[in-house]
């Protein structure tokens, strides 16, 4: 068994010379178990193991008694224990989630604690066969896909690994048998008042008794090749990403290309959108994953809502995936500048520099769309800074009649999402320059300019 334990270690490269480990160990089987192979292997690892107890102060002085044993067993081997009392039900009313999520939040916040607390690198649990057939039976039960029929993976984040993972039940309990460890029975994991607890404690001697007797072998089996697969596609998906899609802090674009691959590669890179934009993938559903599918067969400007704020844009057959955001500028804010001063708008991450220059020797002619020039001397009124209004008028360069600003944006294809932030400046009550797409025909120098006004923009980062 210890070999097997060896085996899944190594082929999944799990830990690293002097790695520092924070083991979950609640004092069942399982964990116990764990505890012990890997204090067994420590020297062989060349790893150092502390362990973590959460009390869910659940079950009375059973709890307490887990707590207790958890302690005397960790300083019987020898290491250190480090626990936390939580009262999990009353956290779980105040968050109005369930006890099991509340539990897992907590033990989970506590583990990471513990491992920056001892400047650490991996957090072991201890997930075995059974936990995984029983995972990849509910996903099945649920509906799940390719991702989810991987079942519980024995690395996540490089951080949390599942060394016991292919280690079966009856052979946890054996081995705490042959070992005497006399580990805890949370007898909770007895009561088929779960959905986990009626398909481990009824669903899979079910199928044991009526048609395979080697269910979790299978299941587990299952798991594997599901990671093959999926690790490949996975792959191909990522390049398609990266090939296809641009993002920054706050916008994903998904260009149009991207809807030509087939679905499985595209639901992916859909996917991976979203990963990117706001760093997990809670609360995204298969449906939102195709709503946004399908407002590309739409014609530019639909816009949805997803959840935690999402919105998706069609622009000309390309995506915007952005989070909306209630603290933007308001239309009505606008911003004197001067001349030879820096003017520093922190609230909207610019530095603005003006300068007259007498002699256009000096001119830097290269093209640059957050440097222009204007004839000084067409100027009237205060040089302001604002966002659009309603009813705003440009005369582009080139032209001698005005154009909506609004039309303007429209020819230029740029995005509705990104068109209140576009910075305008104005000389007067006259747009001069949309910053980084046009200046007016009205203050462009020509052979009569005297004086020349500079106006640099730079963007905070």
């Amino acid at each position: 068994m210890i070999n097997k334990v060896i085996e899944t270690i190594r082929e999944n490269k799990m830990f690293n010379r002097s790695d520092k480990v924070v083991v979950a160990v609640s004092g069942g089987p399982d964990s116990i178990c764990l505890l012990h192979i890997l204090y067994t292997l420590k020297n062989e690892l060349d790893i150092t193991l502390v362990g973590a107890h959460v009390n869910h102060c659940l079950r009375g002085e059973e709890a307490y008694k887990d707590e207790e044993y958890v302690k005397e067993f960790c300083k019987s081997i020898g290491i250190e224990c480090f626990v936390k009392r939580v009262d999990v039900h009353k956290l779980s009313k105040e968050k109005n989630i369930s006890c099991e999520l509340a539990g897992r939040e907590v033990r989970y916040e506590f583990f990471n604690e513990i491992l920056h607390k001892i400047d650490g690198q991996k957090i072991a649990v201890a997930h075995n066969a059974n936990d995984q057939a029983e995972t990849v039976l509910m996903r099945i039960i649920r509906g799940t896909g390719m991702e989810g029929l991987v079942g519980i993976k024995a690395v996540r984040d490089d951080i949390y690994v599942r060394p016991i993972l292919h280690i079966s039940r009856k052979e946890i309990e054996h081995y705490c048998l042959i070992n005497n460890l006399n580990a805890r029975i949370d007898k909770t994991n007895l009561e088929n008042i779960f959905t986990r607890n009626k398909i481990r404690l009824e669903l899979i001697p079910y199928i044991e008794q009526n048609f395979n007797k080697d269910i979790v072998k299978v299941l587990n089996r299952l798991a594997d090749t599901m990671k093959k697969d999926n690790n490949y596609i996975n792959e191909v998906s990522l390049q398609k990403y990266r090939k296809y899609c641009k993002s920054n802090r706050e916008k994903v674009i998904i260009y149009k290309e991207a809807f030509e691959e087939d679905e499985s590669i595209l639901t992916r890179i859909v996917r991976m959108a979203l990963n990117d934009l706001k760093g997990d993938l809670r609360n995204v559903e298969k449906i939102h994953i195709y709503d946004i599918i399908n407002i590309q067969k739409h014609s530019t400007g639909k816009v949805i809502m997803l959840p935690n704020n999402i919105e998706v844009l069609n622009n000309y057959g390309d995506i915007h995936l952005y989070i909306r955001k209630n603290n933007k500028v308001s239309n009505n804010e606008e911003y004197k500048l001067s001349i030879d001063n820096q003017n520093n708008l922190e609230e909207m991450g610019l530095n603005i520099s003006l300068r007259l220059i007498e002699d256009d020797i000096s001119l830097d002619l290269k093209p640059n769309k957050l440097i222009k020039y204007f004839d000084y001397d067409k100027i009237s009124g205060d040089i302001k800074l604002r966002y659009r209004k309603n009813g705003d008028k440009i005369t582009p360069l080139g032209m001698k009649g005005s154009k909506k600003l609004k039309d303007l944006f429209i020819d230029l294809k740029i995005p509705k999402d990104e068109r209140d932030n576009i910075p305008l400046i104005c000389f007067g009550e006259e747009i001069a320059w949309v910053v980084g797409y046009r200046i007016s025909n009205k203050f462009k120098t020509d052979e009569n300019t005297q004086n020349i006004l500079q106006i640099k923009i730079e963007r905070e980062e």
